[in-house]
């Protein structure tokens, strides 16, 4: 009798390449079918990720000039499924393979250039990464990125507000900086008492501004465009004015007695800066955007303190990016973030947030190249663009 041998065929190499939105050579992004992979083996404190959707920012459209890195993979947000978690991010975190998350992390990140969110595969350190609640899509998850992060960090570390005891553990364990809070007359403020303005309300980082001022119980007040008052206060604003409105900054402070201290400007031209510190009272006040703001504007009242945020930075790595946003991983940010991290987690669980108005597109990847040029061009006004891969 014969026998038979089977051989075994021999084993597929490992793939080493995925689809990206990548830097192109020419001061572009390109979409890449032989991208790399993120590096292996994960980071402790890492999880990666097989990537369900992404989610579309301004700041996306920027990465161009002083800012690509070619090769460099684009994006910030995403959502997905966790192929793999280090010890740090299973044993600390709670992580594991097959959670569904979503994350905010920095793309086209000269650093890091193989990691970023518009991708078939991703890494994340998991203090930036929160799961999924089970009643929610992929799309839902992917609105949970870059603003809720930054909104935290320049509202309740940069202005000094107390988060309040509905914001726990941020409350508790990262209090606002004294000496920031001493910035502004009359000391740390109290909630129930305090007023402050969103410029940009019915923006993303505008609708998240505005749910945690009201979670830490401030009455908030916002600007908008006319077509988009109701959004802004299904949100909670208390009261919404026209920013394009000649008498915007006179009608908010006859609504404030002209006493408004506080506000964060989510969009950051000439044009908001200049309203937001008209806007603030006879006493001054703090002013914190999410971009760099016109130093000119700022100089034309001094007793109004500025400042300005980056997000990326609350991941407490170093920042490779041209000045004024280059700078050194900040330990502080860190703390804050892995503090506010459980903070947002216990927010989504409980049903307490929910994510900005979503526009869903099914085009993937290649999709979403045309949506950075919708973003570019204005054609999406209150909604936030998500792509499913």
């Amino acid at each position: 009798m014969t026998t038979t041998t089977l051989i075994p065929a021999p084993a597929a190499p490992p793939k080493t390449t995925q689809t990206a939105l990548i830097g192109g050579p020419n001061d572009d992004i390109i979409l890449s079918t032989t991208a790399p992979l993120p590096p292996t083996p994960l980071e402790p404190d890492q999880v990666a990720v097989d990537v369900k959707a992404i989610g579309l920012n301004p700041v996306d459209t920027k990465m161009l000039g002083a800012f690509h890195t070619p090769g460099a993979v684009l994006g910030c947000e995403f959502a997905g499924v966790v192929t793999a978690a280090g010890p740090v991010a299973r044993e600390t975190w709670g992580f594991k393979e097959g959670d569904r998350l979503s994350g905010a992390i920095m793309g086209m990140n000269p650093l890091r250039p193989r990691v970023g969110a518009f991708a078939q595969h991703t890494v994340a350190p998991a203090h930036v990464v929160l799961k999924i609640r089970d009643d929610w899509s992929f799309a839902e998850g992917a609105g949970m990125g870059n603003a809720w992060y930054t909104v935290a960090w320049a509202l309740f570390h940069t202005m000094a507000l107390p988060a309040g005891p509905r914001l726990e553990p941020l409350n508790t364990e990262v209090p606002p900086p004294a000496e920031i809070a001493a910035l502004v007359r009359g000391g740390p403020p109290k909630p129930e008492a305090t007023t402050v303005l969103v410029s940009g309300g019915s923006s993303s980082t505008g609708t998240s501004a505005i749910q945690l001022l009201k979670l830490a119980g401030y009455r908030v007040i916002a600007t908008a465009s006319a077509r988009n008052f109701e959004l802004a206060k299904s949100y909670g604003a208390d009261e919404v004015f026209d920013h394009s409105s000649p008498t915007v900054a006179a009608d908010i402070r006859a609504a404030t007695r002209n006493g408004l201290k506080y506000a964060l400007d989510c969009i950051t031209t000439p044009e908001t800066t200049r309203l937001c510190y008209a806007a603030l009272g006879r006493s001054g006040g703090r002013y914190v955007s999410l971009d760099p703001f016109s130093e000119a504007v700022a100089a034309s009242r001094g007793v109004v303190k500025p400042d300005w945020v980056l997000g990326p930075e609350m991941v407490g790595e170093d920042i490779a990016w041209p000045a004024p946003h280059g700078r050194k991983g900040n330990p502080e940010a860190r703390v804050f973030c892995e503090a506010w991290a459980r903070t947002l987690q216990r927010l989504v669980d409980g049903n307490k947030v929910r994510v900005h108005p979503q526009l869903v597109r099914e085009t993937g990847l290649e999709g979403a190249l045309g949506g950075l040029d919708d973003i570019r061009t204005k054609k999406v006004s209150g909604k936030k663009l998500i792509y499913l891969l």
